[in-house]
């Protein structure tokens, strides 16, 4: 069954895929790492496969799970989802052709707006032109500091409606971001026992930067210990924008 979500820019959960592997700095204090250890202890069916330790760990192996496609089909009511909350669809290690299957699915419930997001912007760009892009789907990317913004070329790169950029955790600035082609922003701090701090100055300026492009900027967490710890009001309000007035169908 998929989850509803507590994250605050979707509705619902889907994972067709579980499992990854740390790329970047932004994965040091993987939430997601943490849940499966749990969830194998529990002994959840899903999260029963290992990943290598150097860079994954107990119940974070990649693992494919055919059985749940044709969930979303089974959802009368539209929802707004996000996809593989708990692995990366373009992880090196599922297969082209799972992706198409579970891009068939979006394509085939258009009903529903599905969120993928990855940190493997380099095969997100070799494998788009192998894809068909429905326009429910919105396809984001992970950038946490200066380093990574190469990731923003890589998803202008495929033909999404709708592109985004999750800017979380965010771990330094991002001064003179070109946001051309990207559709929504998201911003949040790490959150956890070794959450690294973000300044507030940071975000500041990334929201300037929406604001003078015309991109929609949803301000998600300050983060701390527990990721509702720090609050999510940034100069005295809480930003919820999302792309093409969606923001009526999220509980934010």
């Amino acid at each position: 069954m998929a989850r509803r979500s507590g994250i605050e820019w979707t509705e619902a959960t889907w994972n067709p895929t579980t499992g990854c592997d740390r790329v970047s700095p932004g994965c040091d204090n993987c939430y997601a790492l943490a849940l499966a250890k749990r969830l194998k202890a529990m002994g959840s069916r899903k999260y029963q496969q290992d990943g290598d330790p150097r860079t994954s760990g107990p119940g974070f192996g990649i693992t494919l799970h055919p059985d749940t496609l044709d969930l979303p089909r089974s959802w009368r009511a539209p929802r707004v989802v996000f996809v593989d909350s708990m692995s990366d669809l373009f992880h090196p290690d599922v297969p082209l052709e799972f992706i198409q299957d579970v891009f068939a699915v979006m394509r085939e419930t258009p009903r529903h707006t599905y969120q993928v997001l990855t940190k493997r912007s380099h095969r997100l760009r070799d494998l788009g032109s192998e894809l068909d892009w429905p326009s429910n789907v919105w396809m984001g990317v992970s950038i946490e500091n200066d380093r990574y913004r190469f990731r923003m070329d890589h998803l202008r790169s495929v033909p999404a409606r709708t592109r985004f950029l999750s800017i979380e955790p965010l771990l330094g600035p991002l001064p003179d971001l070109d946001l051309a082609g990207i559709q929504w922003v998201i911003v949040g701090g790490e959150s956890g026992p070794s959450a690294r701090p973000m300044t507030e100055s940071w975000v500041i300026d990334i929201r300037e930067q929406c604001r003078s492009a015309d991109v929609p900027f949803f301000f998600k967490q300050w983060g701390g210990r527990t990721p509702k710890a720090g609050g999510r009001i940034l100069e005295g309000r809480t930003f919820d924008q999302m792309p093409f007035g969606i923001a009526e169908c999220v509980a934010v």
